[in-house]
């Protein structure tokens, strides 16, 4: 599980991404970033009713992309916030989503 101190919890911090932050997009994941003033990167996860009526299926894939951040979090650059955005037409498949974070982390600068 992704520790507590590098999640995003605050509507005011994706607030401050959305306003001033960078967006990168990768086959149906799109990523938000904005610098903060602390010591880590710290990781929100935003998956609309779009992508699915059911709670139980949003959850599953913020798990999932949580586990996978949750490997390469010692690869990415500190003082970061970043809010990956799940598009309805995701796939909710573990390998999928680690390949597409994999580039969109590189594609951002973020390792």
């Amino acid at each position: 599980m992704l520790s507590f101190r590098n999640r995003l919890k605050k509507q005011k911090d994706f607030e401050k991404i959305f306003k001033n932050g960078k967006s990168f997009k990768q086959g149906s994941l799109y990523l938000r970033i904005n610098k903060n003033d602390l010591q880590s990167s710290r990781f929100g996860f935003i998956v609309s009713k779009k992508f699915s009526k059911k709670a139980v299926e949003r959850n599953r894939i913020k798990r999932i992309l949580r586990e996978v951040v949750k490997e390469r979090i010692e690869e990415v650059i500190k003082g970061l916030d970043v809010a990956i955005i799940v598009n309805p037409e995701t796939k909710a498949d573990f390998q999928e989503l680690k390949k597409t974070i994999d580039i969109l982390f590189k594609k951002s600068g973020l390792i």
